[in-house]
């Protein structure tokens, strides 16, 4: 009987603690769930309403500032128009990231193994790094004379080296135990990339997506501005300019909303990705203990 009573008393007694843990462990759920995307959105509805009323009561005219109402009013208006040039900036983002990715890696891989070659070339990735677009885009469109091929350049240029960087760094930063540890074993060279390279390099690379996937997106809209008055299937930057000229302010902010959601939505897509491909067993798709 005695042991029986200090039993239920125990049960009695590690209730409590179990039910802080479920709702430790529902706390921890929703921020890793609904909170990321949450708590930017009340954010957002916040400095709209604040936007919203401060407009309204100052009666600021719509062409210097349109209440969020006005802009929203706009997407509603000119949606085909906006997107059909949604469609166009897209395309050229998403093409020119797949080949961003697919040259970052195959020459990151080629760098891993061969430091002659890493030396001899990195130095020119980074030069397409740090050249302005504004300075090449219009001397592409003077020797491409293709504003579609020109779009796709540019974002290319800018989408690539932070795809190329991560990665290289990421297959170099291979556990040197395990190297020698699938040496020991006499690994193929296949066994070695797929069970120790690849596992290394994924998280940097990763990181190196989620950067080079808006710059992509700044690249094209970058180039849009300079091919945007000579292609016949304009782009987001060219409603920015025809929202300008018109004196349309709302229009211009529908598309600069456009190009800043796109951005936000390529971001958690990739941030997903990351949580999916990590899973839980790397350090990064942990979350830390903080509020």
């Amino acid at each position: 009987m005695r042991d029986a009573a200090e039993a239920s008393n125990a049960a009695v007694d590690a209730a409590p603690v179990k039910a802080a843990e479920r709702a430790e462990r529902r706390g921890h759920g929703f921020q890793r769930g609904l909170a990321p995307f949450a708590a930017p959105l009340g954010v957002g509805l916040v400095v709209a309403g604040v936007w919203e009323f401060a407009v309204g009561y100052w009666q600021v005219p719509e062409y210097l500032l349109p209440p969020p109402s006005a802009i929203v009013e706009t997407m509603g208006a000119e949606r085909a128009t906006l997107a059909s040039a949604w469609c166009v900036t897209f395309g050229a983002m998403a093409v020119a990231l797949m080949a961003a990715v697919l040259f970052g890696v195959l020459l990151a891989a080629v760098f891993a193994t061969s430091r002659i070659v890493e030396l001899s070339l990195f130095p020119y990735a980074v030069v397409l790094q740090v050249t302005p677009l504004v300075a090449i885009a219009p001397l592409l469109m003077i020797w491409i004379n293709t504003p579609w091929i020109v779009k796709l350049v540019c974002a290319w240029i800018v989408a690539f080296f932070p795809i190329l960087s991560n990665t290289a760094l990421g297959l170099r930063a291979a556990d040197p135990g395990l190297s020698d540890l699938f040496r020991l074993y006499r690994a193929s060279p296949w066994q070695r990339a797929r069970l120790l390279l690849a596992p290394s390099a994924l998280p940097y690379f990763l990181a190196g997506l989620r950067v080079a996937v808006n710059l992509a997106l700044v690249g094209a809209v970058v180039a849009e501005f300079v091919t945007g008055a000579a292609t016949d299937h304009p782009g987001l930057a060219s409603l920015v300019f025809e929202g300008q000229y018109a004196m349309n302010v709302p229009l211009t902010f529908a598309a600069l909303g456009l190009i800043s959601g796109t951005g936000i939505a390529m971001y958690f897509a990739t941030h997903l990705l990351s949580r999916w491909l990590l899973g839980g067993w790397h350090a990064s798709s942990l979350e830390p203990d903080r509020p």
